[in-house]
C-alpha cells in the first residue's frame, strides 16, 4: 500500500474537518454560549494535525483498491474519533466512548443518541452535532476526493465509500470523477438550502431549520430537541419534513438527469417506481391500521404514519410520535420496513430496493425455468437491461450478509448487557441499517445511554459496516488483503 500517499489524503481529511468547525464557531459566538473554547481549540488540533500530514507527504502517487479501502475504513473512524473532541472538552459528552458513539452515529447517518437531555447541549455544540449529518450523508470521503489530483485514487475511493447497489445500477454519470463529485454535492446542498428555506417559511428558526434540513436530506435523524420533530407538532413541518425525506431516498443520480432533462431515463428507473410502491403501500397499512383502531383520525392517521413509514424507510430516523404506543399491528409493519432501505445511490443506508428487486426477478426466472420452461432463457433486467448473474450473486450474498450480522449481532448485545432480546436485536438493526431509534429499549422516546462501553463500541462497527455497505468494512479483517 501507498502509505505516503494514504497519510497525504487523512491529513486532506482532517483539514476539511478542522476547517468546517468555522460554521459551529459562528453559532456559538452568536449565542455567546460556554462552548466556543472547546470547538476553536479542537479545530486548531485537527488542522495542526492535518497539515503537516498533508505537507510532509505531498509526493502524491496514485491509489490503488486496497488504498482506498484502508482510506474508507479507518477515515471514518479517525474523524469520528478527532469530532467527539469538543464535546469531551465542553464536558457535555465527558466519555471518550459515548463521544465517540455519537459522533459515529452522525457521520454514518445513524442517528442514534446517548444524550438524555439533549436541549441543554449549547447551540454550537447542537449545530456541529448536526453538521456531522451534512458531512456523511453525500460521504466526507467524496468532499476530499474534490481536493486530489487527477487520476484513478478518487474513483478507487468511491467505490470503497460506495454501496453494492451503485456497482449493480452503473451510476458514473460524467466522465470524470471529480466532476461527479461536484455535481453531487450542488444538489445536495441546494436540496439543503431548499428545505430550510421551506421550514424557515413555516415559521422555524434559522438554527432549527439548518439542523433539521441538516438531518433530513441526508436520512440521519438528529434533532435539537429530546421529542425530535413531534416537538413542534406541526403539520406543515412534518409534510415538508416527509418530502425531502423521500427527496433524500431517491438515487442521486436521477436529479442530475432531471436538470439536464433526460425525462426518459427517469420513466425507465425500476428502482424509483419498486420505491414509490413501497412507499405507499406500507404508509396506506399503516394509516389503515392508525384509523381502523381509532388511534387517531383519518387524516392525523395518514400524517403520522406517513412521517413514520418515510423516516423508517429511508432510514432517517426522525419521530413524531411515540410508535411503540400504537397498535402491534402497526409496529410489525414499521419493524418490517426497517430491513427495505430506500435506493441505491442515494443518502440512506439498508438493504436497499435495488437488491429485493434482483432477488425477487432472480425468484421469479428461476420458477420459470424449474417448472413451466425449463429450456428458455429468462434473464432478469433492471432499467430495460439484462444484469449479469455475478451482480445477482452479489445482491442475494449482500442480503444473506444484513440478515446473519442483525441475528449474530443480536446474540452478542444479549451477552455484553442485560437487555431484552427484542432491545437487543433492534439495537442492533437500528446501528446497522442506520436508522437511529428502533424498538424496546432504543424505542423512540428512549436513547442509547443505558448500553455498557462494550455494547456501543459494537454497535459503532455495527454503523460503520452498515454506512459502508459492509463489503468496504469487512474486507480489511481478511489476512490476504494485507498481502501483497
Amino acid at each position: 500500500m501507498n502509505y505516503n500517499t494514504i497519510a497525504n489524503v487523512l491529513g486532506k481529511l482532517l483539514i476539511v474537518t478542522g476547517c468546517s468547525m468555522f460554521f459551529p464557531l459562528i453559532c456559538s459566538l452568536y449565542y455567546k454560549e460556554d462552548d466556543l473554547y472547546a470547538i476553536g481549540i479542537t479545530a486548531l488540533i485537527i488542522i495542526g494535525i492535518g497539515y503537516p500530514m498533508w505537507r510532509f507527504f505531498r509526493r502524491y502517487q496514485d491509489l490503488n483498491i486496497k488504498d482506498g479501502f484502508f482510506i474508507a475504513f479507518f477515515g471514518w473512524i479517525l474523524i469520528s474519533a478527532v469530532s467527539g473532541l469538543p464535546f469531551m472538552f465542553h464536558g457535555s459528552i465527558p466519555s471518550f466512548t459515548d463521544a465517540f458513539f455519537e459522533m459515529m452515529s452522525g457521520y454514518t447517518t445513524t442517528g442514534a443518541t446517548i444524550l438524555t437531555d439533549i436541549e441543554v447541549v449549547p447551540h454550537g455544540l447542537l449545530f456541529w452535532r448536526s453538521q456531522t449529518h451534512l458531512l456523511g450523508g453525500m460521504g466526507f470521503l467524496t468532499l476530499t476526493i474534490i481536493f486530489l489530483p487527477h487520476g484513478m485514487g478518487g474513483v478507487r475511493i468511491f467505490r470503497a465509500e460506495s454501496s453494492p447497489g451503485q456497482v449493480i445500477t452503473r451510476e458514473k454519470f460524467i466522465p470524470r470523477n471529480r466532476d461527479t463529485m461536484i455535481w453531487l454535492w450542488g444538489i445536495y446542498i441546494a436540496l439543503n438550502l431548499l428545505e430550510t428555506l421551506l421550514l424557515c417559511f413555516g415559521g422555524m428558526s434559522i438554527f432549527d431549520s439548518m439542523c433539521h434540513s441538516f438531518g433530513t436530506v441526508s436520512t440521519s435523524g438528529y434533532s435539537p430537541y429530546n421529542a425530535s420533530i413531534g416537538h413542534y407538532n406541526n403539520a406543515y413541518f412534518d409534510w415538508v419534513i416527509i418530502l425531502f425525506m423521500f427527496l433524500g431516498g431517491m438515487t442521486f443520480m436521477l436529479f442530475y438527469h432531471m436538470a439536464q432533462g433526460n425525462w426518459h431515463v427517469i420513466r425507465i428507473n425500476t428502482e424509483l417506481r419498486w420505491y414509490a410502491g413501497f412507499m405507499l403501500f406500507f404508509c396506506g397499512i399503516v394509516s389503515w391500521i392508525l384509523w381502523k383502531e381509532n388511534t387517531y383520525g383519518l387524516m392525523d392517521s395518514i400524517r403520522y404514519a406517513t412521517f413514520q413509514v418515510t423516516s423508517i424507510l429511508t432510514t432517517t430516523g426522525f419521530t413524531t410520535a411515540d410508535y411503540e404506543q400504537w397498535p402491534q399491528a402497526a409496529q410489525m409493519f414499521l419493524y418490517l420496513v426497517c430491513f427495505i432501505g430506500a435506493c441505491a445511490g442515494s443518502t440512506t443506508s439498508g438493504i436497499k430496493v435495488v437488491h429485493y428487486i434482483l432477488i425477487w426477478k432472480f425468484g421469479v426466472a428461476a420458477i420459470k425455468r424449474t417448472f413451466f420452461s425449463p429450456m428458455a432463457v429468462v434473464s432478469v433486467r433492471l432499467n430495460q437491461r439484462p444484469v449479469e448473474s455475478q451482480i445477482i450473486h452479489i445482491a442475494v450474498c449482500y442480503f444473506i450478509a444484513n440478515i446473519f450480522l442483525v441475528l449474530g449481532g443480536g446474540c452478542f448485545m444479549t451477552l455484553v448487557d442485560p437487555m431484552d432480546y427484542n432491545t437487543a436485536m433492534s439495537s442492533v438493526i437500528a446501528a446497522l441499517m442506520n436508522i437511529g431509534p428502533g424498538f424496546g429499549g432504543v424505542g423512540p422516546s428512549q436513547n442509547f445511554a443505558f448500553i455498557s462501553d462494550v455494547g456501543k463500541w459494537f454497535l459503532s462497527w455495527n454503523m460503520l459496516v452498515g454506512r459502508l455497505e459492509m463489503f468496504s468494512a469487512l474486507v480489511i479483517f481478511y489476512p490476504s488483503f494485507w498481502k501483497k
